[in-house]
Order: structure tokens, then sequence, then C-alpha cells
């Protein structure tokens, strides 16, 4: 098993936690994780992208080549398309929020964005907001976004559940269960699309 995936977002939209969440349920089934420095984080608002890389076998880099990228995960339509030249054109994935944050005066038109996004092969996009806030707070549209990879990341939906209750336990048992239910609702989502 390997996996080499691009994390996307924005500074303060949850990119470190999506990424301690995949790391935590890889260790739990004994596979070896590399993880790059996250770039942009010095700044909220900023752009944000890490690599992170899961595999049964020994991992030399923590760096993804161009092209070979399995998966991009971003909780921000445009910083999805910033990366997608990373992405394995054939067989990878991209999963990303359809919700954009406008930081810059000239954000792209977001149809023109989604329609980008449209036109790879593989790709899931969803509302994250809207489904976060339904099940209880927008703060977890980043764990939506992780539920909607998660049938494509080759990690068992089991080890994704424990990951959130020890990464989200000493912050109460409402936390747990609102990121538990945004987790499901994503990969509900994707899971009808595919």
């Amino acid at each position: 098993m390997k996996k080499d995936i691009i994390l996307a977002g924005v500074g303060g939209q949850g990119i470190l936690t999506i990424a301690t969440i995949i790391g935590v349920a890889a260790l739990s089934e004994g596979l070896q994780l590399k993880q790059s420095e996250v770039h942009g984080m010095s700044q909220r608002g900023g752009d944000v992208q890490s690599h992170l890389r899961i595999s049964s076998k020994s991992i030399a880099s923590d760096l993804i080549p161009e092209g070979k990228a399995d998966m991009i995960i971003s909780v921000e339509p445009m910083e999805s398309l910033r990366y997608v030249n990373m992405l394995d054109k054939g067989n990878g994935w991209l999963v990303s929020s359809m919700n954009p944050f406008n930081n810059i005066s000239d954000y792209p038109d977001l149809e023109e964005i989604l329609h980008e996004i449209w036109k790879l092969p593989h790709y899931v996009t969803i509302d994250a907001d809207k489904i976060a806030k339904e099940q209880g707070s927008v703060k977890a549209a980043n764990i939506v976004v992780l539920g909607a990879a998660s049938p494509y990341l080759g990690i068992q939906y089991e080890s994704f559940t424990d990951a959130i209750k020890s990464v989200f336990s000493k912050k109460g048992e409402d936390i747990v269960k609102l990121n538990l239910k945004a987790l499901r609702a994503g990969r509900q989502y994707a899971e009808k699309r595919t």
C-alpha cells in the first residue's frame, strides 16, 4: 500500500488537523508515514500545503514528485487547482470543498474553478460548510472534506474514527461527536457520488 497525498488550503482551515488524523489512522494500521513541512502557516489566510506520504514499505523522501500524487485533499477550491500539476493525471483523486475563502480581491469566478476540477477523471467536490453546519458546526468543514476523501485513502474507516477520538478527546465528548458526525457525513456524500 502506498498513498502520496497533497494537503492544500488556507491558514486556519484545519490542514494540520487533517494531516494529524490521517497520520494517527495510518500509524494505527502499522503503516509508515512521512510528512513535509507545512508551508504558508505563518499567516492566517495564507495558502497552506503539505506533502503526506503513507506506505506499507519504507519511505525515503517526504516530498512527492510532480505528477505522482495519488490525491489532493483541499479545503479550498482554488488551492486545489494550485497543486493539480502534482496529481497523477490518470489515477489520482482530487477531493475539495466547494466553499471559497475569498482572501484576495481578484479571486477567480467559482464556477470557472469548479469546471476545471470537473475536467479531471477522478474528483469529489463537496459543500463542506453546509454539511458541517448540518452536523452542528461549520468549524468541522475540514473533517467533512476528510470524510469525503476517506474511501480513497486505503485506510479502514474505523481507524479514522479512532484517530478522531484520540485527537479530539481533550476537547470533550461533544467535540468528538461533532467530528465523528462530520466524518461520516463527508464519507456518505462521497460514497453516494461514486
